[in-house]
């Protein structure tokens, strides 16, 4: 039976905006997964296979970092300017391409596309949508330059010129998308950043890259318009406060958690203690990069680093996780029922409870899944159920951390960890957009009360 053009035509142009993002970021997968099946993706001229292809497009287009073979090893330099391309297509958003091309072009930008990025970009109003997509594009290229000349001349005089340069560019786009993919792996193969973890030069330009990469493409807009803290609306000093205390709070704890084990940061000087324990707690929210073997942390430092996993970056940014605002959200309404008030509220404005109850529904939604994921990879894999948690939170959150155990999934739990990396990327921005967008369904009738008891 002959495909009808115009119908298919016209049952595409009515497509949700929703649903469009997420065919979008699985048809970039796809293409990506073909792309490193051609023998000419590996290193060795022999093709992975589609299995360990699409594992790695996954990760690499849904900004994770887990990977089944480390980057440099595997991959040739065709491989890893796919595995670029599917970073930055995935950081930014595929929109982000689409509309560098229109502006070069001249083009106007018409109202679907308008109500695409703002979606994007997890807005609701579609004043400024242009100018904010003009800062985005021209402030990551500017970010991800400036990152990568810096890492290009640390790496200069020991590494020579043209790998000063690869490495430079491939890390500043990797670090400010929050993806956590390296190649480095000619130093120490699968170690990421370890061989450089007490190198203030590149791990605080890393650390710089990973935080503006993270705090959002809105944060950024009212940073350059008000040029003041105090003129930032409630959601930027939000998302500006839970940063920092985060930071602070996540570089504190390892400290105390790791300061004497000889794994980690035991044999370390006292500075250089307190730059990697900074480093772990801001590659944590979503970056993916490891300057010590996550493997030989303690319990608790496991403990620590899956919490802020799970929390991640901003809404509208390269990061994932549950994000910093819905976090503080919660803690708001805990604090709110602990002191036997009704209304949540924060610098002298209320948060609407259907919004204290969006973020309730995301964070159940999110645990519910990582329990269950942990769970299905200690279950299937010879895994612990410690790092089978640590394995599905990195990959729900997109953070790409492991403690070696994603080299030891079984097919199932790589399929598995494949939907969640996507999930991480879409489902919890296509469920945001939903909260925000959606229309609440009328209900034709109401069953009468009931008390249960609670606690």
């Amino acid at each position: 039976m002959p495909i009808d053009s115009k119908k298919f035509r016209r049952k595409l142009l009515n497509i949700s905006h929703t649903k469009l993002i997420a065919l979008a970021f699985l048809t970039i997968i796809l293409v990506g997964a073909i792309l490193l099946t051609l023998p000419i993706a590996s290193r060795s001229g022999v093709s992975c296979g589609f299995r360990p292809a699409l594992f790695t497009a996954t990760s690499a287009t849904c900004v994770t970092g887990l990977v089944l073979y480390d980057t440099w090893v595997q991959w040739s330099g065709f491989g890893q300017v796919v595995i670029l391309s599917l970073i930055e297509l995935g950081g930014l958003g595929f929109m982000s391409a689409a509309s560098l091309i229109i502006f070069l072009l001249r083009r106007k930008v018409g109202m679907r596309q308008r109500m695409v990025i703002a979606q994007a970009f997890s807005l609701t109003d579609l004043n400024g949508v242009v100018r904010l997509q003009r800062l985005v594009l021209v402030g990551s290229l500017t970010i991800e330059f400036l990152g990568a000349v810096i890492l290009t001349l640390r790496f200069w005089p020991q590494y020579g010129l043209l790998r000063a340069l690869h490495w430079g560019i491939f890390h500043s786009v990797s670090a400010f998308c929050n993806a956590g993919f390296d190649v480095l792996g000619s130093i120490r193969p699968g170690g990421s950043l370890a061989p450089f973890a007490t190198d203030p030069v590149v791990c605080g330009t890393i650390m710089a890259l990973i935080v503006v990469g993270g705090l959002g493409f809105f944060v950024w807009q009212e940073i350059w318009q008000k040029k003041s803290f105090r003129k930032l609306g409630v959601y930027s000093r939000l998302v500006l406060i839970s940063t920092v205390v985060l930071i602070v709070g996540g570089a504190v704890g390892f400290c105390l958690l790791e300061w004497n084990n000889s794994e980690t940061i035991g044999a370390m000087t006292t500075p250089q203690k307190l730059l990697v324990s900074t480093f772990q707690s801001v590659t944590t929210r979503t970056a993916g990069f490891a300057s010590v073997d996550q493997a030989k942390l303690t319990e608790g430092g496991k403990g620590l680093t899956m919490f802020l996993m799970l929390i991640g970056g901003s809404s509208g940014s390269t990061a994932g996780g549950l994000k910093t605002v819905t976090f503080v959200v919660l803690l708001l309404f805990l604090w709110v029922k602990a002191t036997g008030r009704q209304s949540v509220s924060i610098f002298h404005r209320t948060i609407p409870s259907n919004q204290v109850l969006d973020a309730m529904t995301l964070a159940g939604i999110m645990l519910v899944l990582a329990v269950f994921g942990g769970i299905f990879i200690s279950a299937t894999s010879p895994v612990s159920l410690t790092d089978g948690l640590y394995e599905s939170i990195s990959a729900l959150a997109t953070v790409g951390l492991t403690a070696g155990s994603t080299v030891k999934l079984s097919i199932p739990a790589q399929f598995l960890m494949i939907i969640y990396m996507y999930f991480g990327r879409v489902g919890i921005l296509t469920l945001s957009l939903g909260f925000l967008t959606g229309n609440p369904a009328n209900e034709r009738f109401r069953y009468a009360n009931t008390n249960l008891l609670i606690g």
